[in-house]
């Protein structure tokens, strides 16, 4: 009888997850069922594999939905984060193990106790970031603490960028993941995290001018703004006591700078709509948040709104993305000024078929051992093949994809919802993405903590 794994959502970063599970069915003897609502668009190869059956599903067809998880020995979720909720109650119902790639909602961790009770895995945050940040950083904490060492600084950092070879327009950046997701980072609370044992927040208008600089051998200069919550991981780390705990998002030097424009102007705003939105050109809703002059120009009033210089290369930035243009119309009704947004920047950040994008994730852990301060720096970078086989989705799909199977044969074992922190789930599936180009340079660096006057053997 074979084992049945049902992957329910089949979006961009699904083309390793895919190939991985297929390419394993034959020796772990494995049928892949997956569903979507829009099956059609998988390629052929998929369709026709013999351990592969295909359903047409509506995520909210309760019974179609209840149907095909009873079917299933385990499930993957990959759809939006706020849906995964459906599946897991199923889960719960019908007594089956779930994998996602998403953060841990409040709603999913309400089901803890019963999935426990159950002997249910639901392994949660086993993607990217959240995923394979957690397992290389519990890896090394681990490490240091089995040698008697005591932490004292963790930084996080993770970026999806465009590969320096398709690496061509002002802005160095392209969409890898989720557009939205990126034209609203940041908002709906302020950035937290502590620094040399201080807290520091960080309100939304502020966080892309609070930025940090790295360097990443062969790669060169990038700059960092805060996550959200950096202090969320605190206890799951075992890291109470840390002096300075800083998660946050990698990006090309100079990007932010030119994206608090768009914060400034309010364009990222998603808390209401704009009723004339569908036909309005770029220009016309540029000129929305702009003050009323009977004389100047779209151009001349932004130009002096946002204090940039004609010769300023952040106003290249805007005339690159055409955002002057009365020509380009927007196509979307009732819009918000966020979902306009991130039309016009998809005209301009979408992958081409060939392009590669790039994924960048450094750490540093500081810690004490033998009375002395030491630091250690680890980083991994993942260049995508095409915009189908990207870096982004090798590294969500794989950590998913492995770890389903490493349920399944009763390697991870603990019940009950969790992140991918235990050994039993972070050494498998780290040692397993190094044959995927997948490993972490590791360099022992001087501790500086961020007082470099008190420099540390």
């Amino acid at each position: 009888m074979r084992r049945k794994i049902l992957v329910v959502g089949t979006g961009k970063s699904t083309a390793y997850l895919l190939d991985y599970l297929l390419q394993k069915a034959e020796e772990e003897n494995l049928h892949i069922t997956i569903c979507d609502l829009n099956p059609e668009v998988l390629p052929e190869r998929i369709k026709l594999h013999t351990s592969c059956t295909i359903l047409k599903l509506d995520i909210f067809n309760d019974k179609e939905r209840s149907n095909a998880i009873e079917q299933a020995d385990i499930v993957i979720s990959m759809l939006p984060a706020r849906f995964h909720i459906k599946v897991a109650v199923d889960c719960i119902q019908f007594t089956k193990h779930l994998v996602t790639a998403s953060y841990i909602s409040d709603e999913i961790m309400a089901l803890d106790q019963q999935a426990k009770e159950k002997g249910l895995v639901f392994m949660n945050e086993i993607g990217l970031d959240p995923g394979i940040d957690h397992m290389s950083a519990m890896q090394v904490i681990d490490n240091i603490r089995e040698r008697g060492g005591k932490i004292i600084l963790f930084e996080s950092f993770t970026g999806g960028l465009v590969a320096p070879e398709s690496d061509n327009n002002l802005w160095n950046y392209k969409f890898t993941w989720n557009p939205r997701n990126v034209v609203v980072a940041g908002q709906g609370g302020v950035a937290k995290f502590i620094q040399e044992g201080t807290y520091k927040y960080i309100p939304y208008h502020k966080l892309f001018r609070r930025t940090e600089f790295l360097d990443v051998e062969g790669y060169g200069k990038f700059e960092v703004y805060a996550n959200r919550d950096s202090l969320k991981y605190r206890e799951a780390y075992g890291l109470e006591n840390v002096l300075t705990l800083y998660r946050g998002t990698m990006r090309r030097v100079g990007f932010s700078k030119a994206w608090n424009m768009f914060v400034q102007l309010g364009m990222t705003d998603d808390s209401y709509t704009i009723e004339n939105s569908e036909g309005m050109s770029y220009r016309e809703f540029v000129n929305l948040f702009l003050p009323y002059s009977p004389t100047n120009t779209v151009e001349l009033k932004l130009r002096h709104y946002l204090k940039i210089d004609q010769d300023d290369i952040m106003w290249d930035k805007l005339m690159e993305l055409h955002l002057f243009d009365s020509k380009r119309k927007i196509e979307l009704k009732n819009a918000t000024p966020a979902q306009i947004l991130q039309r016009i920047l998809e005209d301009s950040w979408t992958l081409d078929s060939t392009d590669k994008d790039m994924i960048v994730m450094y750490h540093k852990f500081g810690y004490e051992i033998n009375g002395k301060k030491k630091q250690i720096d680890s980083n991994t970078v993942v260049i995508g093949e095409d915009r189908t086989y990207t870096a982004m989705a090798k590294t969500v799909g794989l950590p998913v994809a492995m770890a389903t199977i490493l349920i399944l044969n009763k390697k991870i074992t603990t019940p009950g919802v969790q992140l991918p922190i235990r050994r039993e789930v972070y050494e498998p599936i780290l040692e397993q993405l190094k044959s995927y180009g997948i490993r972490f340079k590791e360099y022992q660096v001087p501790y500086m903590g961020y007082n470099p006057d008190s420099v540390a053997s």
